[in-house]
């Protein structure tokens, strides 16, 4: 069975972006991008929605952004505005329900599973009880003001049993769970085993 992974990056206050801010706020470093460059490497196909895909594909087109390591795995895109064939290479277009595809790759895969951007797939897929780890890389900012895409708006109460963490750069904060959907809040006792 596959594995699948939410992997977001987030202001602090829960942003996934942030009108007029460049890109990963500013901050990202050379550790980092080191180990970007690491984890872009490993075997995994890419889930996205239609919004992410285009953005991902204008910077490929644009050159903005070296996404080669990306480009070189396989992508599906959930989608019911695109229309095939899509432009980005190793990219297959998912038409039908997004829950019921993943809940049968996963069944049906060896391959890990993992998330980009996508706000709206990774709620679904949270809500649907399918995600078996869930990444965060924090950025040290709050953009209250100008912040775009609070990626947690809409998701089910989840309980998250840290299994990893780590700095990059003496400021970026990575934390990776197990996530548990609650169908209600824990009781005190529970909370504090």
């Amino acid at each position: 069975m596959a594995e699948l992974m939410v992997d977001v990056i987030t202001s602090l206050d829960g942003f996934s972006s942030a009108e007029g801010w460049p890109g990963l706020w500013g901050l990202g470093g050379p550790d980092y991008f080191a180990w970007l460059a690491e984890d872009g490497a490993r075997a995994r196909t890419t889930l996205m929605g239609a919004t992410t895909y285009r953005l991902f594909t204008g910077f490929v087109e644009s050159g903005e952004e070296d996404l080669s390591d990306l480009t070189a795995l396989d992508k599906v895109v959930f989608s019911s505005t695109l229309d095939e064939p899509l432009a980005w290479a190793n990219t297959r277009l998912v038409r039908g329900d997004a829950v019921e595809a993943v809940r049968a790759m996963k069944q049906d895969g060896e391959t890990p599973l993992r998330t980009i951007g996508s706000l709206s797939l990774c709620r679904a897929l949270v809500a649907a009880n399918l995600v078996d780890r869930f990444r965060v890389v924090v950025f040290p900012v709050v953009t209250g003001a100008s912040g775009r895409e609070h990626f947690y708006t809409g998701w089910p109460d989840i309980a998250l049993e840290t299994i990893d963490h780590r700095t990059f750069d003496g400021r970026l904060q990575l934390m990776e769970f197990v996530p548990t959907v609650l169908d209600r809040p824990p009781t005190s006792s529970a909370a504090h085993a």
